[in-house]
């Protein structure tokens, strides 16, 4: 999950949990604690391995078992900032912390949101490093939701709203305006991506934001309404909407099971994918033994989703060979559905990994997290390293130097 949804859903926590006293350090330190996590891509900025983000993301700072150090640390970083504050600026002498204690759970809580929530994605999370190595990821939400960063940020706006009764008409109607113009941008990244919904979803959207926003004016009712109330029913409502996708993603995985169930497929690894943009859209994939089968298909349907298979290369010295290299070991222990594929080009042997956990609709250039080494006749690594934009997002510079192992 992005880090910014994590952040809101912090302020959301805070907001409606721990905000009784001293309000502003302690929504603030909800917010920090659950964008906390991913300090870790500072690792890879800096890092000259293009491994980083295999190495380093979601392990330690994402870990139960480093969380209560994490916590306590910044429960004290906060206190003695806020002591800092008060004794140079005056504007900061009413500022007050919770107690040590508190905010040690305060950002134990926050930290606690964020693991689990990445926990909920299909990149992995080793929640328990370094005990385990093992990499959760339980595929009920795809990596940037907007109905669930919607379902934590509006009611912080809505409470926001109704907090001064003289502005709340003129905040009511900004605040329409940016969500609607940003439900529009959302919909049009979406078909840019290759992801498209429906123009009358935005509408829709923009009609139920306007009800939120403005309703709670008639009779002054929004304004009886507390922030942790407003805050505390956008949790239940985030809550509610984590349990249908948890439903939907039990839905769809079973319709894998059948279909491996119906041909006899030998199954060493299944998952039901999350897909943009709503929880009723999903993917199958099924690893076998001799390759890949994956489906995409909307749970409204009653058709039995249609698989296509991708199969890997017959076994060869290259492979084989592959599968030795300390960076593909660590790759293979990330990747959960490769496709292995053997070729020979211009007096090279290339062998891919083709990762099919991140679902991309392009159909140009190799899969998000596709891996790739290449040898020359004689069997020597000459480089390895991420293909071109095998991430999706950004180029990846290929391992260098290259492995020249004569111990084979």
């Amino acid at each position: 999950m992005d880090t910014i949804t994590h952040g809101i859903a912090g302020a959301l926590i805070g907001k409606g949990f721990f905000a009784r006293r001293a309000a502003k350090v302690a929504v603030f330190s909800a917010t920090i604690g659950a964008m906390f996590p991913d300090v870790d891509v500072v690792e890879e900025i800096f890092s000259r391995d293009p491994l980083a983000i295999v190495k380093y993301h979601r392990a330690i700072t994402h870990s139960f078992v480093a969380l209560p150090f994490f916590a306590a640390i910044l429960a004290w970083l906060t206190i003695s900032g806020v002591r800092i504050l008060k004794k140079k600026y005056v504007r900061f002498e009413d500022l007050e912390a919770p107690s040590w204690a508190m905010l040690t759970i305060i950002y134990g809580v926050a930290i606690a949101s964020h693991i689990l929530l990445d926990g909920l994605t299909s990149f992995g999370t080793r929640m328990w490093f370094p005990v385990s190595q093992q990499r959760v990821a339980w595929d009920w939400l795809f990596i940037i939701d907007f109905s669930f960063t919607s379902l934590v940020l509006l009611p912080q706006i809505a409470a926001w709203i109704y907090t001064d009764p003289r502005k709340s008409p003129k905040r009511a109607a900004a605040m329409w305006i940016i969500f609607a113009l940003a439900s529009f941008a959302a919909w049009k990244v979406a078909d840019a991506v290759g992801f498209p919904f429906h123009r009358w979803i935005v509408g829709l959207a923009t009609v139920i934001i306007a009800i939120l926003f403005f309703l709670p004016m008639f009779h002054g009712f929004g304004f009886r309404i507390t922030t942790p109330r407003w805050c505390r029913t956008g949790t239940c409502l985030t809550l509610a909407y984590l349990l249908a996708c948890g439903f939907a993603h039990h839905t769809a995985l079973t319709r894998a099971k059948q279909f491996a169930a119906t041909h006899n497929i030998t199954v060493e690894r299944m998952a039901a994918l999350p897909l943009p943009p709503s929880l009723l859209d999903w993917g199958d994939v099924i690893r076998s033994s001799d390759g890949v089968y994956q489906s995409r298909f909307d749970l409204r349907s009653d058709v039995s989703p249609d698989f296509w298979f991708r199969p890997d290369s017959p076994p060869d010295a290259f492979i084989a060979r592959a599968l030795q290299l300390p960076e593909v070991q660590l790759y293979w222990n990330f990747a959960r559905f490769p496709v292995i594929r053997s070729f020979a080009e211009k007096g090279q042997h290339f062998v891919d990994f083709d990762e099919n956990r991140f679902v991309t609709r392009h159909t140009h250039g190799p899969a998000p997290f596709s891996y790739r080494v290449i040898f020359d006749d004689a069997g020597d690594p000459l480089e390895e390293g991420w293909q071109a934009d095998g991430l999706d997002v950004r180029r990846m510079i290929k391992i260098l130097p290259p492995h020249h192992d004569n111990t084979k």
